[in-house]
C-alpha cells in the first residue's frame, strides 16, 4: 500500500509538473488586448452577441480524447491521495460513474437524436423562462397609451436577471406538491441505484439534486437522514455541492444568453446537460474520499412531505424561497465585487504600484492582466488545473480564474465574471467556453458548507458532527466532480 500511494504521488506531481511546465511556456502567446479584469468586474451586463471564437470547436480528436483520459487520471488520483481508507474504494462504483458520464456525454453532443431531444427540453425551458418577463413588465413598466414598457434603466442585472430565481422557485415548489418531481427524481434514482450499486438513499439523494438545491434536496429523503452511513452522508454532501438548483440554472441561462435566443439555447443546453452529468460524477467523487464500510438499506422510497397543505400554499413558500435566495444571490454579489475592489486596490494600487510588479505582470501575460491583483493570483493557481482537465493552453488562465472565484467566492459570482469576460473576447477557443460552463455548473464553495450543516442539520440533528466532520471533503469532492464532468464533455466537443 505504501508503494502504490508513492505511485500516485509521483504520478500527480509529475502531471502538475508538466502543466506549469506549459503554462510558462505559452504566457507570452496568450490574448492581448482583453479589456482589464480588474475594471470589469463593475461593468454593467453586457450585450450578448453570437460569439465569433477565433478557434471553433473541433469536436472528437485523439488529441481530445487523450487530453480527457489525462483529466480523468489526474481528478481520480487526486481523489485517491484524499480518501479516507483507500483499500475499501468500490472501483466498479467508479469505473460505472464514469461510463455513465461518458455515455450522456456521447449522446448529448454527438448523436443527432439525442441532440435534438435536449434542444426540444432546452426550448421548453426557455420558453418556462420567458414567462417571468411578463411579471417583471407588469411590476417595473410604465404604463403608456394602454401598454406595459420597462423603463432601459430598470433593464438590469436585478431585474431581468434576480426574478428567474424567484419564479422559478414557486413552480418547483408546486411540481413538489403535485408529487411530479418526486417520480421524475425517483426514475433517475432507480436507474442509478440499478447501475452504480449504490443504496436508495444515495440514489434518490443523487438524482433530487439535479433539480433542487444542496438544502431543499434532503427533504426527499428526509426519513433516511439520521441512520445514514457516513459514506451516505458524504454522498449527499458531495452531491449538493456539484449540482446547482432549477432557480439559479435559469437565472445563469438569462445571464449568458441575455437576449439572443441561440445564446440562451446554447446555455440551455450546456447547463443542463452539466447538471444531469454531475449526479453521477459527484457519487464517483463522494464515494472515493469516503468509501463504504457499513452495512446500509436498499430501501428506496420518497418521504411524503409537502411543501404546503395546498398548491397555493406551495407556490406561496416557494416564492418566499425563491425571494429570500435572489435576495441573498444579490446581497453577495454585491459585497463580493465591493470586497474584491477594495482587495484589488490593495494589491494593485498598493503593493503592485510600488514594487514595480504592475508592469512586469502586463508584459509577462501579454496585457491580460492589468497587474498584481486576485484575478492574476487565482488564475496561476488555477491554470495547471485548467491544462490539465483538456483546457487549450491559450485561454488556461482565464478558465483558472474562474474556477479560483467560483471556488473562493460562488459559482453565480463566477458565472458573472465569465459572462464580462467572454463579451470582452477573453475566450480564444469556443471549446474552453463549454468547459467552462461545466466547471462552475456547481455550488462547491466554501460558504456552502457552513449552509448544508446549517440546512441538512436542521432535518437531522443528530448528525450535525458528521457533517461538520465531512464539510471539507464535501467540498473537495463537489469540485473534482464538476472538473470530472468538465473533462469528459471537453473530449467530446
Amino acid at each position: 500500500m505504501k508503494i502504490q500511494k508513492s505511485l500516485f504521488k509521483y504520478l500527480v506531481f509529475i502531471l502538475l509538473l508538466v502543466a506549469n511546465t506549459s503554462l510558462w511556456g505559452q504566457t507570452e502567446t496568450l490574448i492581448e488586448g482583453v479589456t482589464n479584469t480588474t475594471d470589469s468586474i463593475s461593468q454593467p451586463l453586457p450585450e450578448t452577441k453570437t460569439p465569433a471564437f477565433r478557434v471553433p470547436g473541433s469536436g472528437v480528436t485523439i488529441q481530445s480524447i487523450l487530453r480527457g483520459l489525462l483529466g480523468i487520471v489526474f481528478l481520480l488520483s487526486l481523489s485517491f491521495l484524499f480518501s479516507a481508507k483507500r483499500s475499501s474504494i468500490n472501483w466498479r462504483l467508479v469505473t460505472s460513474g464514469i461510463l455513465i458520464q461518458i455515455i450522456i456525454a456521447i449522446l448529448v453532443l454527438n448523436v443527432p437524436l439525442f441532440k435534438d431531444v435536449l434542444e426540444w427540453i432546452s426550448a421548453g425551458f426557455l420558453k418556462i423562462l420567458s414567462f417571468t418577463s411578463e411579471g417583471v413588465k407588469f411590476l417595473f413598466g410604465s404604463f403608456r397609451f394602454g401598454q406595459q414598457l420597462v423603463e432601459e434603466p430598470l433593464v438590469n442585472f436585478a431585474i431581468t436577471i434576480l426574478p428567474t430565481v424567484i419564479f422559478f422557485s414557486a413552480l418547483t415548489s408546486l411540481l413538489f406538491y403535485f408529487g411530479i418531481l418526486q417520480k421524475v427524481v425517483f426514475a433517475l434514482a432507480w436507474l442509478m441505484k440499478k447501475t452504480m450499486g449504490i443504496s436508495g438513499a444515495e440514489a434518490l439523494a443523487a438524482s433530487s439534486n439535479i433539480f433542487l438545491g444542496q438544502t431543499e434536496a434532503p427533504l426527499l429523503i428526509k426519513p433516511y437522514i439520521e441512520k445514514m452511513t457516513r459514506s451516505e452522508i458524504m454522498c449527499l454532501m458531495t452531491g449538493g455541492m456539484a449540482t446547482i438548483a432549477g432557480g439559479v440554472l435559469a437565472a445563469y441561462v438569462g445571464f449568458l444568453g441575455g437576449d439572443d435566443p441561440l445564446q440562451q439555447m446554447f446555455y440551455a443546453k450546456h447547463l443542463i446537460t452539466a447538471s444531469v452529468m454531475s449526479a453521477p460524477a459527484a457519487i464517483v467523487a463522494a464515494k472515493i474520499l469516503v468509501p463504504e464500510t457499513e452495512s446500509y438499506s436498499h430501501d428506496m422510497k420518497i418521504s411524503k412531505e409537502k411543501i404546503g397543505s395546498n398548491f397555493l400554499e406551495a407556490i406561496s413558500n416557494g416564492t418566499t424561497d425563491g425571494l429570500k435566495l435572489a435576495v441573498n444571490v444579490g446581497s453577495m454579489l454585491l459585497v463580493f465585487i465591493a470586497m474584491v475592489t477594495m482587495f484589488n486596490f490593495l494589491l494593485e494600487g498598493v503593493i503592485g504600484y510600488y514594487t514595480g510588479l504592475n508592469a512586469e505582470i502586463v508584459e509577462a501575460t501579454g496585457g491580460l492582466y492589468s497587474g498584481l491583483n486576485l484575478q492574476f493570483i487565482l488564475g496561476y493557481i488555477g491554470a495547471p488545473i485548467a491544462w490539465m482537465l483538456g483546457v487549450p493552453n491559450d485561454d488556461m488562465l482565464v478558465v483558472g480564474q474562474l474556477l479560483g472565484q467560483k471556488t473562493v467566492l460562488n459559482e453565480f459570482y463566477a458565472y458573472t465574471q465569465m459572462g464580462t469576460l467572454k463579451a470582452a473576447g477573453a475566450f480564444t477557443h469556443e471549446k474552453s467556453l463549454v468547459m467552462t460552463t461545466y466547471i462552475l455548473c456547481g455550488f462547491a464553495n466554501f460558504a456552502s458548507i457552513g449552509i448544508q450543516i446549517g440546512g441538512i442539520g436542521s432535518l437531522a440533528p443528530l448528525r450535525k458532527e458528521t457533517l461538520s466532520q465531512l464539510g471539507f471533503r464535501a467540498l473537495i469532492g463537489g469540485t473534482i466532480a464538476c472538473l470530472l464532468t468538465a473533462t469528459v464533455a471537453g473530449m467530446f466537443y
